[in-house]
């Protein structure tokens, strides 16, 4: 809240110091008649524009190196959730007995590719593709990818849901 209002106070301030120059810029190329102003009062708008520009140099670039903290803070936190991920998908694996081709099919297939999608990348057929996930499917005690892939949701949501237990 403190810093909306520092930043709405300096804007104030260069918006009032950019109205001032654009005015007076076009009254001396438009010739208008206007009363002269005191140059005391000119000064004290020009000393007003160089501390408003000079905040707002200040005050954005406090601002660019908290948003690049936040910015670095989850990244950080991305790769943790990732690895913390991946983690749980080798643990599930591991259990299912899971032989690394079926590894391979079982993380694309969380990945959202299709069977045709998967039989090129690993570069066999579709029908060696439909029984390594029918083989995967059946160790992990599932029918399909929609129940394989809710497994894992699941257990994400779990451990999301006790994270903010335990806050409480």
């Amino acid at each position: 809240m403190k810093t909306r209002h520092l930043i709405a106070g300096v804007l104030a301030v260069q918006v009032l110091c950019a109205a001032f120059f654009v005015w007076d810029i076009v009254v001396t190329v438009l010739g208008l008649p206007v009363a002269p102003m005191s140059w005391a009062y000119v000064e004290l708008i020009e000393i007003g524009a160089a501390v408003g520009l000079v905040l707002g140099v200040f005050v954005g670039a406090v601002l660019l190196r908290q948003a690049h903290a936040r910015s670095e803070k989850a990244e950080k936190a991305l790769r943790q959730a990732r690895s913390a991920f991946r983690d749980m998908l080798e643990e599930r694996f591991s259990e299912w007995s899971l032989t690394p081709a079926e590894r391979d099919v079982a993380m694309f297939a969380i990945k959202g590719f299709s069977t045709q999608d998967i039989a090129e990348l690993r570069g066999v057929s579709e029908g060696t593709i439909k029984a390594q996930t029918n083989a995967i499917y059946r160790k992990a005690g599932v029918s399909g990818r929609p129940q394989l892939l809710s497994l894992f949701i699941d257990e994400l949501v779990e451990d999301d849901t006790r994270g903010h237990a335990s806050q409480a």
